[in-house]
């Protein structure tokens, strides 16, 4: 289990579920490599943001995470920076030429939308009881 996190004036302990998926549902991951790229990226944006990664892990057409990170930053700022930048340097990458044949008008890698769901260290039942009593 996780620990509290402390800063100045907040104690925080805030994880996540967040999961993105290939555009067009294509098994993308399978491309020997491109998994491994991902999360490398992935992390690179994650230390610059004082994100932690708990884990990660892909299948064949999308990638889930188990993060935590402090509430003075957003889900939605997180994932649109996640996003951009690992769609940037993929197809900047040895996948450029692979990623044409599946994408040949538009340098896409993620669907539009994501899944993300939180992850709390009590139940819903005791969290109700302590705010009642």
């Amino acid at each position: 289990m996780s620990t509290w996190n402390s800063r100045n004036r907040y104690k925080y302990l805030l994880q996540y579920h967040i999961i993105f998926v290939c555009k067009y549902r294509k098994q993308l991951f399978l491309l020997p490599g491109l998994s491994d790229k991902i999360k490398e990226l992935s992390r690179i944006i994650c230390v610059r943001h004082d994100v932690t990664i708990k884990y990660m892990e892909t299948d064949k057409d999308h990638i889930h995470y188990m993060m935590e990170f402090p509430p003075t930053l957003s889900v939605s700022s997180l994932v649109r920076t996640l996003k951009t930048y690992t769609t940037y340097h993929v197809w900047r990458s040895e996948f450029a030429d692979r990623l044409n044949q599946h994408f040949w008008r538009e340098r896409t890698f993620w669907t539009d939308g994501y899944f993300v769901c939180s992850i709390g260290s009590v139940s819903e039942k005791t969290l109700k009881e302590y705010i009642e009593n």
